[in-house]
């Protein structure tokens, strides 16, 4: 299942980034030169951002590990596991 904040695709996520980045800080250097209508741009930015920049950070981190990481949980406890069943962190027992 993807992640909630997940893109498609990397490329995609950074061009929402791109813009919605740009846009803000595009509205925040456009209200000294032309005052308060500057921040038109900002709106246009959060919604590119869809609300949260924190969230397009996560987002990037779930595109990013898309494939690569998969959470189980069973009985009331969850983990992180690669495809094969591995879990990262946890080094295997050599007999």
């Amino acid at each position: 299942m993807a992640g909630e904040f997940a893109s498609g695709s990397l490329g995609r996520h950074l061009v929402r980034g791109a813009v919605g980045f740009g846009a803000l800080a595009g509205a925040a250097a456009l209200v000294p030169l032309i005052g308060i209508a500057g921040l038109v741009l900002a709106p246009v930015g959060l919604v590119v951002l869809r609300g949260c920049p924190a969230c397009w950070f996560m987002g990037l981190a779930e595109t990013l590990s898309r494939g690569r990481l998969e959470r189980t949980c069973e009985d009331g406890v969850c983990e992180l596991k690669t495809p094969s069943g591995e879990v990262p962190g946890r080094s295997r027992a050599r007999h």
